[in-house]
């Protein structure tokens, strides 16, 4: 801790809590810097790093340096419950940033319970889940997945969908949302074409020319892809191989950003899109100042920046406020103090954290361009995050509120709490 002189304002100023705050705080991070989801995840290691250095930089927290605590489990699941676990006891970590997969998030979700930690997770989800010991700072299925499916209905007039999807937890649930949403819209299920591949598949020449074929009708096909990872190097290149384009058949992904892009000959994937809460394209003052302190911080002026970035942008600084407004790192007193923060965000206007852990945020809709960047084609104001959704109908009674009604999982019909710890 910083030399205070007895006496000065300082001294006065910083409450008994804040004296006894242990340092340095400790800040995990919980991404894979290997395996199948490194291409995704070790941009946010990196993102983590220059947010605590701003921090220390700026004073520190309560009077103490931030540490930044690192770990790689290495894209392995099971790997993912063993660093978490290790973080809160071995290495007494005051917060966790982490994870990309819902696999891996599931996998950490017993642990961060059972030892009260905090989990930050930055990424998009397919929802169906609120823990009061994560906060959920990507978009939930309503900020993204049915906004990019509306797009199709009623801007592009697709007729036939392609959900394509790596095999686990967020592309399952995610799709099961979509089929039942399609169909409401009245798509018929025979015109929803669903396929799911491992993590890091790599040869996708039938099933692009499956797509291609459910256009044999005439009727506007679409790609909805869910694919995560490296996998995606693979998918795109076959579509380019193929003479697909966005023309042809469009695809809207949500797990491909600029970072994912940034490895890829896209002068062939031009007009294809992606729905986030954050492209680097952004016209704003406080993105274009993000950019430039990443820039100077990673020493690469070609390093991109993506939505799950921002999420920890805006997760890390409201728990800064959090803390500060607590005067300590107590879990529960962070928690309580997280409800309704608000921080601004990078493509203007406000985030806010809810009390069912979801941040409302914009949807935007990207286009991509020959350069690897995304012409923002499509934004809305603000959405709140639904922890449930209203399109499958166990889901659809649910709600989740940590402040009043203290459950984040609360029957609205029988008006009781269902405590289904870890398996949501």
């Amino acid at each position: 801790m910083k030399t205070i002189l007895a006496g000065s304002a300082a001294t006065v100023a910083m409450s008994t809590a804040a004296l006894a705050q242990d340092c340095p705080i400790k800040v995990g991070v919980l991404h894979s810097l290997s395996g199948s989801m490194a291409i995704s995840e070790t941009t946010l290691k990196d993102a983590m790093l220059m947010l605590v250095e701003q921090q220390n930089e700026a004073g520190g927290l309560l009077g103490c340096d931030l540490e930044a605590v690192v770990v790689d489990p290495a894209s392995d699941w099971p790997l993912f419950a063993e660093k978490a676990r290790e973080l809160l006891t071995v290495q007494e970590v005051d917060v966790i940033f982490g994870n990309w997969t819902s696999v891996s998030r599931k996998s950490v979700l017993p642990v961060i319970e059972e030892l009260n930690g905090l989990l930050f997770y930055p990424v998009q989800y397919e929802g169906e889940e609120s823990s009061k010991n994560v906060f959920y700072t990507g978009a939930a299925p309503n900020q993204q997945a049915i906004p990019a499916t509306d797009y199709y209905l009623e801007e592009l007039g697709v007729e036939k969908f392609a959900l394509l999807g790596t095999d686990y937890v967020y592309p399952r649930t995610t799709n099961n949302i979509l089929e039942s949403y399609l169909m409401d819209k009245g798509i018929a299920e025979e015109d929803i074409f669903v396929n799911y591949t491992p993590f890091g598949h790599s040869d996708w020449s039938k099933i692009v020319a499956d797509v291609v074929a459910l256009g044999a009708d005439g009727k506007k096909v679409g790609v909805i892809s869910t694919i995560n990872g490296d996998a995606n190097v693979g998918f795109y290149k076959e579509l380019a191989a193929a003479g697909v384009s966005a023309d042809d058949i469009p695809v809207v992904a949500f797990s491909v950003g600029e970072e994912e892009l940034s490895g890829l000959d896209t002068s062939n994937l031009v007009g294809h899109l992606a729905a986030w809460n954050y492209f680097m394209s952004a016209d704003t003052e406080a993105n274009a100042e993000f950019i430039s302190a990443w820039h100077e911080f990673i020493g690469d002026e070609a390093r991109v920046t993506n939505d799950p970035m921002e999420a920890h942008y805006i997760g890390f600084n409201m728990w800064v406020n959090a803390v500060t407004e607590a005067e300590t790192t107590d879990v529960d007193a962070v928690r309580e103090a997280m409800w309704g923060q608000e921080f601004p965000n990078l493509t203007g206007g406000t985030a806010v954290m809810g009390t069912n852990h979801h941040l409302a945020k914009p949807v935007l809709i990207g286009e991509i361009l020959a350069d690897g960047q995304f012409d923002i084609i499509s934004e809305t104001d603000p959405v709140p995050g639904d922890a449930w959704t209203d399109f499958l109908p166990e889901s659809a009674v649910l709600t989740s509120d940590w402040k009043d009604l203290e459950c984040g999982m609360y029957n609205t019909e029988t008006e009781t709490c269902v405590q289904l710890t870890s398996n949501y």
